[in-house]
């Protein structure tokens, strides 16, 4: 099986919608930096780990939902870029499951591809 990649930061939250719909959680862990940290929510701990990013979609998949994204900043430099998106995710009877704007560091790969480095859904975390 051949894995989507995103070839611009921009693309990575479509093509993880993609993989919902798919159903393919193996492609979507593959959207995630080894190393990545979340913010979600901006008041808690933030998370790492790939099974936190399975915990994260699996219900999604589970409801047929479709991840909807409309980047509205993008900054690259080299190998790195800042995205600023507004999101919702909408199951398959088309009830909102949730939204927000949201903040992302997102790594390019040696073969051009993007991922998720750091990944803040709902913003930067609140300083304490």
């Amino acid at each position: 099986m051949t894995l989507k990649k995103a070839m611009r930061p921009r693309d990575v939250a479509n093509k993880i919608s993609e993989c919902i719909t798919e159903g393919d959680i193996d492609n979507i862990l593959d959207f995630f930096h080894p190393n990545y940290v979340m913010s979600f929510p901006p008041t808690e701990p933030t998370k790492s780990g790939l099974e936190t990013i399975r915990q994260s979609f699996q219900p999604f998949i589970d409801v047929n939902a479709k991840l909807l994204s409309k980047v509205t900043g993008e900054l690259i430099n080299g190998d790195i870029a800042v995205l600023q998106a507004n999101w919702s995710i909408i199951d398959g009877q088309g009830n909102k499951l949730g939204d927000g704007s949201s903040t992302e560091v997102l790594k390019q790969r040696v073969d051009g591809s993007w991922q998720y480095f750091i990944d803040c859904p709902l913003g930067l975390p609140f300083q304490k």
